[in-house]
């Protein structure tokens, strides 16, 4: 298995807590949070993961080299910010297998990658999210999903009561974005996802397995108490 890792995140919200590396860097335990995220990925059988950088790149070449542990590290850095999309899209060079695992840098979400995967390729999707069911919040989007698992819609942040948020995991087709003439610049959320939602097979993933999302304090702190745990 391949994976590209969103790892070009300034981390604005973090900037009074963790302000001289890149966000995936921020440390949780004495570990950048990063390492945690290779981890998940050497585990499920990852070889080669491709690190999409950008804000502070060097501090993660320099801190990873080519290599951690069995996975071969390969660097797409972008010279200015191309946003999610555009990240990806560049990434998506150095990949030589039909479908690809996506990871944001700076969430962690334990999703059994065996099953999504037999599950991305047994609905012939193009794009496969990892869902995360979800009670009284109003910090994420939600998605909207048929019976049989289809994504059928995305809605704006605002309070709800229960819903699946995107847990930032994906399993898309190398080839996704051939007929979508998207431009170099693009937010694989705003302009790919939601703009294609009618001619792209997106399909839901329901997992209820630990979820962080590091972008704000309060879930940063929240990690170095859960990682003691997780990792033990």
């Amino acid at each position: 298995m391949e994976a590209i890792v969103l790892a070009g995140g300034f981390g604005t919200r973090l900037k009074n807590v963790v302000n001289d590396v890149p966000k995936p860097m921020a440390p949780v335990n004495g570990k950048p949070f990063l390492t945690y995220i290779l981890d998940f990925l050497q585990k499920n059988g990852t070889k080669k993961v491709i690190l999409c950088t950008g804000y502070l790149s060097e501090k993660i070449e320099f801190f990873y080299g080519d290599s951690y542990k069995n996975i071969i590290l390969e660097y797409s850095v972008e010279k200015e910010p191309l946003g999610t999309g555009g990240a990806i899209k560049k990434a998506l060079e150095y990949i030589s297998e039909e479908n690809v695992l996506i990871l944001n840098g700076d969430t962690f979400f334990d999703v059994n990658l065996d099953k999504m995967i037999l599950d991305h390729i047994s609905k012939k999707a193009g794009f496969t999210l990892a869902l995360k069911p979800m009670k009284k919040f109003d910090r994420y989007g939600t998605v909207q999903i048929s019976q049989d698992g289809r994504v059928t819609g995305f809605e704006e942040k605002k309070y709800q009561p229960a819903g699946y948020i995107n847990g930032g995991v994906y399993f898309i087709k190398k080839n996704i974005f051939e007929n979508s003439c998207m431009p170099e610049k693009f937010s694989l959320e705003n302009d790919f996802m939601c703009k294609t939602l009618n001619r792209t097979h997106f399909n839901g993933f329901i997992s209820d397995s630990y979820f962080i999302d590091i972008g704000i304090p309060e879930d940063y702190y929240k990690a170095q108490k859960d990682f003691k745990s997780l990792w033990n």
